[in-house]
């Protein structure tokens, strides 16, 4: 919170004299004057004094007005200034941050890409997520500026945009430069020794795999930024963790294409999808993964959606231009009662979050695609929101995806998909524009609640050093 900065006051040394003349010709008009300069001298001391008070109330401490205004919302959170050259600098070569497209266009509106026809709807890149939650965070209630009344600390690297813009480096130790930069940075931050990191955060776009070469593994492009000793000190928020190996790694959802501002946009955006008529029993919009073994599940079922008259098919592999239209692939999902979320390049998809964002149930067929992942995203009883079909079931020919789904009972499937539209705002990414509490918890509202419990409980256990 700002404040006016007050008019200065008379100078102390400028205040009428307060020494009387005692002439027995002007005895009466000198008391007089006294009376005068008395009630004047006491009045401006009053005066003072109720301004040096109503000063300390303002300025003492300012982190009271914050915590005010974020009372919900989460706590109290620093974000570190870094060198340009770990974030925004990046920027100003968009065009080669990703081996595979020009990602100027999805940079644009602090990451959320390009606006659609309709107000709050953007052509949102799945891999943006770095740049959405350093812009989310800027703006939260919660943010401090003071860092001794801070509980997190949130260092806003791109890593993601960084790293699939050095997929092709050879030369490991330049692919590795930049992290290896960052860590040395860190250790020289005053704040990062309180807790020896222990209580600092990085968001990462990208899935972890991206950050986790090994000298012993396959290179397929990975750098080694989680794991450096350093960052495995801290909290790594990622849309996609490993799932064996990524202790101190907690996924958060993919972003979507909708980023309200108000309630009032998302409980109409609710209610629409509630509304809407869902006359498929299944889709699927994804392709298959030749070659692929944890993606072999989708061979089967591309060829059972396109068998069913009960199921959309949209063929990304074959250039459908369905796939590239944020508001087609909205639509097909929200005339499906179930959307079919299989594994492909990795565990996860994006498309699980626009399932749900289009009120559509979603069916997994591996653990890793959402019940090891979005821990504190998705419910605990997975059953109330999701379908789960082993993959080695189908791959094996022991179930048809179609038998599963139509036998479940109309009154279930209705009671999963409100359950699946009351998840839309804590699966929502808030546009980084809105002001204040906008009335609902969304992904980094989430986020900075469990991440805050979780320091919590660390740095109680290990006992904070004083700085």
């Amino acid at each position: 919170m700002f404040f006016r900065k007050p008019s200065p006051t008379t100078p102390l040394h400028s205040l009428p004299s307060q020494t009387p003349s005692f002439s027995k010709s002007k005895d009466h008009h000198n008391n007089h004057i006294i009376t005068n300069k008395l009630s004047y001298t006491l009045f401006l001391s009053l005066f003072l004094f109720s301004w040096l008070l109503l000063l300390r109330h303002h300025l003492t401490p300012l982190q009271n007005h914050t915590t005010a205004t974020c009372h919900g919302s989460g706590p109290l959170f620093y974000i570190y200034a870094l060198p340009s050259r770990f974030n925004l600098g990046l920027l100003q070569r968009c065009q080669n941050l990703n081996i595979y497209t020009n990602m100027c266009p999805h940079v644009a509106n602090n990451g959320l890409g390009q606006p659609l026809a309709t107000p709050s709807w953007y052509a949102t890149h799945q891999f943006i997520g770095d740049m959405i939650v350093h812009a989310r965070l800027q703006n939260h209630p919660c943010r401090t500026s003071h860092p001794h009344a801070a509980r997190l600390f949130y260092v806003p690297f791109y890593a993601g945009l960084y790293s699939s813009s050095v997929f092709r480096q050879h030369n490991l130790t330049l692919r590795d430069a930049l992290a290896v930069d960052l860590v040395h940075f860190l250790h020289r931050q005053p704040w990062w020794k309180r807790n020896n990191g222990k209580d600092h955060f990085v968001a990462l776009g990208r899935t972890a795999w991206d950050f986790m070469r090994t000298e012993d593994g396959p290179d397929f492009g990975a750098n080694i930024f989680l794991n450096l000793p350093t960052v495995r000190n801290m909290s790594v928020l990622t849309v996609e963790r490993h799932p064996w190996q990524g202790h101190n790694q907690f996924a958060i959802p993919y972003p979507s294409y909708f980023h309200p501002k108000t309630l009032s946009e998302m409980l109409t955006w609710q209610d629409t999808v509630r509304q809407r008529p869902r006359p498929f029993l299944f889709s699927f919009v994804g392709g298959t993964r030749p070659n692929l073994a944890k993606a072999k599940v989708r061979d089967h079922i591309v060829t059972q959606c396109d068998a069913s008259e009960r199921c959309v098919l949209v063929q990304c592999a074959s250039g459908d231009p369905r796939c590239h239209n944020p508001m087609n692939v909205v639509e097909v999902m929200s005339k499906s009662t179930f959307c079919l979320q299989a594994p492909g390049d990795s565990f996860t998809r994006r498309s699980t979050f626009d399932s749900v964002l289009a009120g559509c149930i979603p069916v997994f067929f591996s653990e890793h695609t959402a019940y090891t992942q979005y821990v504190w995203h998705f419910p605990t009883e997975r059953d109330t929101y999701s379908v789960f079909i082993d993959e080695r079931e189908v791959n094996e020919g022991k179930k048809r995806i179609e038998d599963v789904l139509a036998g479940i009972e109309e009154k279930e499937v209705a009671k999963m998909r409100e359950v699946v539209i009351g998840l839309i705002p804590k699966l929502t990414y808030t546009h980084p524009n809105a002001s204040g509490d906008v009335g609902f918890e969304d992904v980094v509202d989430v986020a900075l609640q469990r991440l805050s419990q979780l320091v919590l409980n660390e740095t109680t256990s290990l006992g904070s050093a004083d700085i």
